[in-house]
C-alpha cells in the first residue's frame, strides 16, 4: 500500500477532501458476487446475519483473513468513519479524508461467535501501534473496530480487556484500538475486493502481530 503523502493526525471538517455524494465509479456493481464466497457484496444480507468492520492496516491483509472461516458469509472492503463522503482510494491515501481502510464482515453468529473474529483481529495485527501497522502509516491505516449493535459492543469491551491482560503480562504496551459505532461504509474500488485471492495480487501483507494470544473473554450481560 502507498501514500500519496502522510497525515500524522485527524484533519478538521473544513480541511478534508469534499467528496461525492454518489458512489465512485469504480465501486463494484450491485450483482457483483463474492471473488471467493461468490455471495453477494451487497445487502440484504440472510436472515440472523450481523455484521462488524474491521480496521488493521492494509484492507487487502485483513481481508484474507477472513473469507475462509467457517460461518462469514461475505467480506468487502471500504472506507469508513471518516469524514469524505465516497471518497476514492487516491483520495484516502493522502491522509486528507479521515476515513479508515476497513474489512466489513458479514457472519452468522450462530456458526462464528463474534469473540471469534475478534481473536483473529486481535492476534494478527498491533493494536497498539497509534494510526498506523507497519511501514503504513496514517490516520486510513489505524487499529478501529465498528459495531453495529449494543450487544456487540459489549463482546467488544470483553475482548479489549482479555488482551490487554495479556499484552500487560508481557509489557507490550497499550491497545491504541478505535472502538466505535459504524458510520456509513463507502465501497472501495472494485479491484481491492478480495484483492489477494485473484490472479497478479502482489500477496502483500503489512500486518505487525505481537506473537501473544489472546484469552478467553466473558461479555458482561
Amino acid at each position: 500500500m502507498w501514500s500519496l503523502f502522510k497525515k500524522a493526525d485527524f484533519l478538521p471538517e473544513k480541511d478534508c477532501i469534499k467528496g461525492r455524494k454518489e458512489a465512485i465509479k469504480d465501486a463494484p456493481g450491485k450483482d457483483t458476487k463474492h471473488y471467493v464466497l461468490k455471495t453477494s457484496l451487497y445487502p440484504p444480507f440472510p436472515k440472523g446475519s450481523e455484521m462488524i468492520s474491521l480496521g488493521m492496516g492494509c484492507f487487502w491483509c485483513s481481508e484474507a483473513l477472513y473469507w475462509d472461516q467457517k460461518g462469514i458469509i461475505s467480506t468487502h472492503v471500504g472506507y469508513q468513519q471518516g469524514t469524505t463522503p465516497n471518497p476514492t482510494y487516491k483520495e484516502v491515501c493522502t491522509g486528507q479524508t479521515n476515513q479508515n481502510e476497513v474489512t466489513r464482515i458479514v457472519y452468522d453468529p450462530k456458526v462464528i461467535p463474534l469473540s471469534k473474529i475478534l481473536k483473529i483481529f486481535f492476534e494478527s495485527h498491533n493494536p497498539t501501534q497509534h494510526l498506523g501497522q507497519g511501514n503504513d502509516t496514517g490516520t486510513q491505516y489505524r487499529s478501529g473496530i465498528y459495531y453495529y449493535s449494543k450487544d456487540q459492543k459489549k463482546i467488544i469491551d470483553a475482548c479489549l480487556k482479555a488482551y490487554q491482560g495479556a499484552l500487560d503480562k508481557k509489557s507490550k504496551g497499550e491497545i491504541k484500538t478505535e472502538v466505535q459505532l459504524a458510520k456509513e461504509f463507502y465501497y472501495a474500488e472494485d479491484y481491492h475486493q478480495q484483492y489477494d485471492a485473484k490472479p497478479g495480487s502482489r500477496q502483500y501483507c503489512g500486518l505487525r502481530p505481537l506473537g501473544i494470544s489472546m484469552p478467553a473473554a466473558e461479555a458482561k450481560k
